[in-house]
């Protein structure tokens, strides 16, 4: 494509819009490319899938050649494919469909990479073979596919362009009858008409199944083996295009994977975020009222969705955006709740069920997990861990009132004594340790997500952590929603994506939830763009120093937060839900400006930002 200048000099505008200087098309002209002191996002487009709630703009990917998105329309289970050539004015040109690869098959996600699309279908049951095919950007013609594992999801090329991966997720089926092993197939596409992948499994680490739970990695799934139980969902790849690390979110870990030989070399565990610290509190009620605030004993699991790296000094960082998510199967299965452990399994339940004081026979046919009812008969809170709010050795206190930790959702699937032997230690009623005792007495309550992003060393160790800083920010006076930044985030605060007048809604669940992510490169500085699946909107952070990122922007184009039916009024409602993200560098923008493209899985749009720079 033509050489211009990509960025703005310093003697230009200070808030750099379109690049300054030569627009000839000499291609010996030198590239010049300023460092932004600062950027900010501005609104420039939208297209607008007309479907509220369907998933109908999930994971979008760019092609700069032709200046097409090619954007995941979970609702049709095809990949629409959109003109960005005048960004603020986007179109659709046409559909992908899976069915030609696999009958009934459904789009999961794409990438794209030099003309080349890759695209994951899963298979109409989902616990069967999916396959990963390619096209031509230009013309959408299939060059070829490949069978890879059960429900193939996030794609990426690695930057040699030798290899395409793909997250083989491998979730069981709804019933929990059928759990297929996640994996992660390695695609070689150096002859691309004829592909062939290699798997990168976990049955290796079936034998150390003990020694990975022992270590925090979450095995926990019923009946099923270590490579069943862990379920890749996103991959990041090494600049030299050596090593991936696969995230295993509900295993709160993360597969670190040789590529040229397709081997998991190694399962890191990432802990757990510690609540009752200065600056790690949360809002852990949905009330109604902002209250952010430290909660000892109350521990939140990273369970990460997207992942991506990128280098700095000569090292290797992960960055990864902490969802949460937790294993519901069988939700919608009377059999299940009226006591068939085997037709599914759950694992969240609310603190002011869990610890209720005439214990879990209340729940029972009604949100009462089998397996939790097998565990024991009834819950208590450890009372010098949870004295704070009351707790005695019998009873809760005011730590199950719904102002305090009452309707935080938590797992119960850990966070209570257990014996060496990892059975739990039982007590009675009145808190008294008893081999009689029908009680399990929980010592920590593990919530879902950290409600922050994370920047990790290429072996998993915590490296920064942005804290509770997008909650405050989010209860701030300084921050603002709309493309006009004209409507206080506080009045809004912790939304649901689905409904209006929902402030505070989802403060018992995962807050913002920050879901996905991507990094761009400006000059010589390196930015994360985080997308708030739930409150929505995408943060900005410079992360070119990984030890102190530096916040930048929070831009939220959600433009009505009242109307309860948010359906009703699509065409101006703007965008709910953000789901994936994907920079375009101004080289390879339409406009020569650097740009951030959002999917919306709710509001089913695709938004266009651009990046404005300060210098």
């Amino acid at each position: 494509m033509r050489k211009s200048f990509p960025y703005i000099l310093a003697a230009c505008s200070a808030l750099a819009l379109v690049g300054c200087g030569s627009d000839d098309d000499d291609e010996s002209s030198e590239i010049v490319v300023e460092t932004p002191n600062s950027i900010e996002l501005q609104f420039a487009g939208r297209y607008s899938a007309g479907q509220f709630d369907e998933s109908a703009a999930e994971i979008p990917a760019y092609d700069a050649a032709s200046q097409r998105l090619f954007v995941v329309n979970a609702e049709k289970g095809m990949l629409d494919v959109l003109d960005l050539s005048d960004p603020a004015n986007p179109s659709l040109i046409d559909t992908i469909a899976a069915s030609s690869v696999i009958a009934d098959g459904e789009v999961n996600s794409v990438a794209v990479r030099d003309g080349i699309v890759a695209v994951a279908i899963e298979a109409d049951i989902k616990t069967d073979t999916g396959a990963v095919a390619l096209y031509n950007a230009d013309d959408l013609s299939m060059i070829a596919s490949v069978a890879v594992g059960a429900q193939p999801d996030m794609l990426i090329f690695t930057p040699d362009g030798n290899y395409v991966l793909v997250a083989n997720e491998g979730e069981p089926s709804d019933d929990y009858q059928i759990d297929p092993q996640g994996s992660v197939s390695i695609i070689d596409i150096t002859d691309m008409a004829n592909p062939s992948a290699m798997t990168a499994g976990f049955t290796s680490f079936n034998s150390q199944r003990d020694l990975l739970i022992a270590d925090g990695v979450r095995i926990y799934g019923p009946n099923a083996s270590v490579a069943q139980d862990l379920e890749p969902e996103y991959i990041a790849v090494s600049a030299d295009s050596q090593t991936a690390w696969a995230v295993l979110q509900e295993n709160n870990a993360v597969a670190r994977i040789d590529i040229t030989s397709a081997h998991v070399q190694q399962i890191l565990s990432l802990g757990y975020k510690d609540h009752g610290l200065d600056g790690n509190g949360i809002d852990p009620s949905d009330d109604g009222q902002i209250a952010i605030a430290t909660w000892p004993g109350v521990r939140g699991l990273y369970l990460p969705d997207a992942i991506t790296a990128y280098e700095a000094n000569g090292m290797t960082y992960l960055v990864t955006a902490n969802e949460g998510d937790a294993r519901a199967w069988g939700e919608d299965n009377d059999d299940y709740w009226a006591g068939d452990s085997s037709k599914g399994f759950v694992e969240e339940f609310r603190v002011k069920h869990l610890v209720h004081a005439d214990g879990f026979d209340r729940r029972a046919n009604d949100d009462l997990p089998p397996q939790l009812r097998e565990l024991a008969a009834g819950a208590l809170l450890n009372p010098t861990t949870f004295s704070y709010c009351g707790a005695t050795a019998g009873d809760p206190g005011d730590c199950r009132d719904d102002e305090t930790l009452g309707r935080l959702n938590i797992t119960w699937t850990e966070g209570y004594r257990q014996h060496a032997d990892g059975s739990p230690v039982m007590f009675d009623a009145a808190g008294n340790e008893s081999s009689d005792g029908d009680r399990i007495m929980y010592d920590n309550l593990y919530s879902y997500g950290a409600r922050s992003f994370t920047i990790w060393d290429d072996e998993g160790q915590l490296v920064w952590d942005s804290a509770d800083a997008i909650e405050q920010l989010l209860a701030g006076d300084d921050c603002m929603l709309s493309a006009t930044r004209d409507i206080p985030c506080k009045d809004f605060f912790n939304s649901a994506h689905d409904e209006g007048s929902a402030i505070d809604s989802r403060s018992d669940a995962k807050g913002p939830e920050p879901e996905g992510l991507t990094i761009g490169s400006i000059g010589d500085k390196t930015f994360v763009f985080v997308g708030l699946e739930r409150m929505g909107g995408v943060l900005v952070y410079d992360i070119t120093n990984p030890d102190a990122p530096v916040y930048q922007d929070y831009l939220n184009t959600r433009e009505d937060w009242v109307t309860e039916d948010a359906e009703s009024i699509l065409a101006s409602i703007g965008d709910l839900g953000p789901e994936g993200l994907v920079f375009i560098s101004a080289e390879d923008s339409p406009t020569d400006d650097a740009l951030v493209v959002v999917g919306n899985e709710v509001s089913g749009t695709t938004v266009i930002y651009k990046i404005a720079q300060t210098f």
